[in-house]
């Protein structure tokens, strides 16, 4: 089991930036940034793996960066050039692999950083 707390949410002007830090208590799996914008469903903008390879929604490929400092077990997304439609509650996760799908399972949620960009 593993514990996931985010930090660093808040408003910013569009075209600004911001960066959401997300403290682990163990190192194993893979994770992912997350968002819910209001009236939908939640969606997976960042992952990284366990090998480092990362993944990124067409939505903000190019203006986000998912990284992973394993001495500080923490997950950063550094998000820039925000846009109205970034707005939403941010969620860290972090999953078990699946061989078997190749895709990651995300059991473990943090409880979300507002992020407002108006």
């Amino acid at each position: 089991h593993v514990q996931l707390v985010e930090s660093g949410g808040g408003s910013v002007q569009p075209g600004g930036s911001l960066r959401l830090s997300c403290a682990f208590s163990l190192n194993k799996y893979c994770m992912a940034w997350f968002r819910q914008a209001p009236a939908k469903e939640r969606e997976g903008v960042a992952y990284i793996y366990s090998d480092g390879r990362t993944n990124y929604a067409a939505s903000v490929k190019g203006r986000f960066t998912v990284s992973k400092d394993n001495a500080k077990n923490t997950l950063y997304v550094q998000m820039n050039s925000l846009k109205p439609e970034d707005t939403g509650v941010c969620y860290c996760a972090a999953g078990v692999w699946s061989a078997v799908q190749g895709i990651c399972d995300f059991a473990y949620w943090g409880q979300g950083t507002q992020v407002t960009v108006s």
